[in-house]
């Protein structure tokens, strides 16, 4: 059967033919879909994890009972799953593992541009880098093949061009994995005191000259002699579009990009006259060859970083910028919170009060842009209470109130748990306002463990926040709705006013959950006198017409507008009201 899949979706189909039995992950852009997709495989256990370490550990637990397992992050969950990552390189497995790791060149949705790859050579595992949507089914299928023949962990990597394109593949049986289910009892192999360990380490130099020996003859690399004029090696996407701009060109496509196949890369270089390396992100591949004494040229340094396309490859092997008409240009639209999102009553608050945010990864990431302006650091998924806590730690106490820590239930959930502990042993001091929309919004709706709901949709246990704050010996804990402006700011003033550590859960859904659940509107009356104080909360439901950088008109999109009448607080002359609904 014949059906167009994105990678996403063909990554899920491939663990399922594969014979998986667990999946796990924390959702992230662009790897989200590939659980999403997983999910509708009743045969395979499948489930959203607190972070991306705890998803790799219940994966590394299900391999070693025998279970072939599919673990699924993004680029920078990597970072955080990387200690049980390095020492499952020693340990090995059972039941096959793949790890899946969603690379984003051009940062649409995260912070930094890093390159997985880095972690196959580190972690001396191999490496699986599909093209295109069949790829994704069947270098996945050889992966787990891969995985229990040479008893290891295989980087699976994707990137946001790979997950998200739709190409035809061929659907296929599950096949069922041999593997008894068990736990083996091998201290040796799966208790890594440093005695147990050294061993390992040996085992792990042997494994990778076996790896390296599959991948000289492997048929996830494979070589296409056409004109040899022109030879290039290449990977994943850039694959694509090398093929779209040379179809005559002659190649080396490497699936297996860690451990390289060495010979086989010097036997097609002798094959062609001039040899190019196409990768995106680092030089990785380019680097290595190079010091395989053999003579390649890469990419120009302006292509380090962001993604390739048709034409900056067009343009790296030729040397000449393709002229391409410019389309008209498209009206800007920066990212903003939604009409009616909790997360702008509290910006606007913490911003009347003059504070400076230590933020975190989330929708309310957007306070740091006009016209909000409160956010002024995000670093990392949990990052925002520890930052907090050592901006306070140097500052003069009478500094101290201004600043504030935001964190999101998910991030809060991730690896904001530590954090809290951290600042109330070392500290006492400082608010940390949770922001609670009761979903992992930004990533399209995901449950975890604050929601009271499964993955797949059966009711879950509730991590109570109140609780988890109290039990850590934070003195001062509050909920408030986030809808309550009045409330919210005179708790908010309450907790800067705390001496010691102070938590405010700042309650309010995700408007998307349930948006046609609000039956109130707001509209704009005759006693408007255009001061703009309703325009500075940044809400997208209050439109505005300008005549010579005037401002002569306020309007309320009844479409967008949801009711919870943030405006009309701001608002001094009573211009703002409640509509009346039919």
């Amino acid at each position: 059967m014949k059906i167009i899949l994105t990678g996403n979706e063909a990554i899920a189909r491939g663990a399922y033919e594969a014979g998986v039995l667990n999946a796990t992950a924390y959702p992230g852009t662009p790897s989200t879909e590939i659980l999403e997709n997983v999910v509708q495989y009743k045969e395979i256990h499948c489930q959203w994890s607190a972070n991306e370490k705890v998803a790799l550990e219940v994966g590394i637990g299900s391999s070693f009972a025998g279970a072939r397992t599919l673990v699924a992050m993004k680029h920078v969950g990597v970072n955080v799953a990387a200690d049980p990552l390095m020492t499952m390189t020693y340990t090995g497995v059972n039941g096959g593992l793949v790890l899946v790791a969603a690379d984003d060149p051009g940062m649409h949705s995260s912070q930094n541009e890093q390159d997985s790859r880095h972690w196959a050579r580190f972690g001396k595992l191999p490496c699986i880098e599909p093209s295109d949507s069949q790829e994704c089914i069947d270098f996945l299928k050889e992966a787990y093949e891969i995985s229990e023949k040479f008893d290891t962990p295989v980087l699976f990597r994707s990137t946001t061009r790979i997950s998200h394109s739709e190409t035809l593949v061929t659907l296929k049986e599950r096949k069922e994995s041999d593997k008894k289910i068990e736990f083996e009892q091998n201290a040796k192999k799966y208790v890594m005191i440093p005695a147990f360990a050294r061993p390992r380490h040996i085992f792990i130099e042997e494994r990778l000259k076996k790896l390296k020996e599959y991948a000289e003859k492997s048929k996830l690399n494979k070589i296409e002699i056409n004109d040899d004029k022109i030879g290039i090696i290449t990977s994943s996407v850039s694959y694509q579009y090398c093929k779209e701009v040379f179809p005559d060109a002659s190649y080396l496509k490497l699936g297996i990009t860690w451990p390289l196949a060495e010979n086989k890369i010097k036997e097609f270089a002798k094959k062609v006259k001039k040899l190019y390396v196409i990768e995106e992100l680092d030089p990785f591949l380019e680097n290595e060859i190079k010091l395989l004494g053999v003579k390649v040229k890469g990419k120009p340094e302006k292509f380090l970083c962001n993604e390739l396309n048709p034409e900056k490859v067009e343009e790296i092997i030729t040397g000449k910028a393709r002229k391409l008409n410019t389309p008209a240009e498209v009206p800007p639209r920066p990212p903003v919170l939604c009409a009616g999102c909790g997360h702008r009553f509290v910006f606007t608050v913490l911003n009347k009060l003059q504070c400076t945010v230590s933020g975190d990864i989330g929708c309310y990431t957007l306070g740091t842009l006009p016209p909000l302006n409160a956010m002024r650091t995000t670093v990392c998924m949990g990052g925002a209470i520890g930052v907090l806590e050592g901006i306070l730690t140097v500052l003069p106490k009478e500094e101290r109130k201004k600043f504030v820590g935001v964190i999101g239930d998910s991030t809060f959930v991730h690896s904001g748990i530590p954090g809290l502990g951290n600042i109330m042993y070392n500290l006492n001091d400082g608010l940390i306002l949770i922001l609670d929309n009761s979903i992992t919004a930004m990533t399209g709706h995901q449950h975890h463990p604050a929601t009271g709901k499964k993955l797949s949709g059966e009711p879950a246990s509730i991590l109570d926040f109140s609780a988890l704050a109290h039990a850590c010996g934070v003195g001062f804990v509050k909920k408030v709705s986030a809808w309550d402006y009045d409330q919210l700011y005179s708790t908010i003033q309450e907790g800067m006013d705390y001496e010691g550590l102070a938590v405010i859960i700042a309650k309010q859904d995700c408007i998307l959950l349930d948006r046609n659940s609000y039956k109130k509107r707001y509209t704009v009356n005759e006693k408007c006198v255009h001061c703009g104080a309703c325009v500075k909360v940044g809400c997208p439901a209050i439109l505005t017409e300008y005549q010579e950088k005037k401002l002569v008109q306020v309007s309320i999109d009844q479409n967008l507008c949801v009711g919870c009448g943030l405006c009309a607080k701001m608002c001094k002359f009573g211009a703002i009201v409640e509509k009346e609904m039919k």
